[in-house]
């Protein structure tokens, strides 16, 4: 059975930069949720607006790419790590 416990770790890093994007992605948008309930808490806002009003596509693209960048920072500079 060594061949497939080979073949599990060659996954790991694939798994692991996954799960840290996804992170950076879920801050991101949390970030982004606490900001419509602060600056803009007008009268009869409720949660469904605001996932309505910051779920769109250039906000999923703007926090994958900053995921991507955030995780090569990270683990391609050894300098910060």
């Amino acid at each position: 059975m060594p061949q497939d416990s080979n073949i599990r770790s060659g996954f790991a890093p694939i798994w692991r930069a996954v799960i840290e994007t996804a992170f950076i992605v879920f801050l991101f948008y949390s970030n982004l949720l606490m900001g419509e309930f602060t600056v803009a808490n007008g009268q009869g806002k409720s949660l469904a607006f605001a996932l309505h009003d910051f779920f769109t596509e250039m906000n999923f693209v703007i926090a994958v790419v900053s995921a991507l960048i955030g995780y090569m920072v990270f683990h391609c500079c050894p300098a910060i790590s």
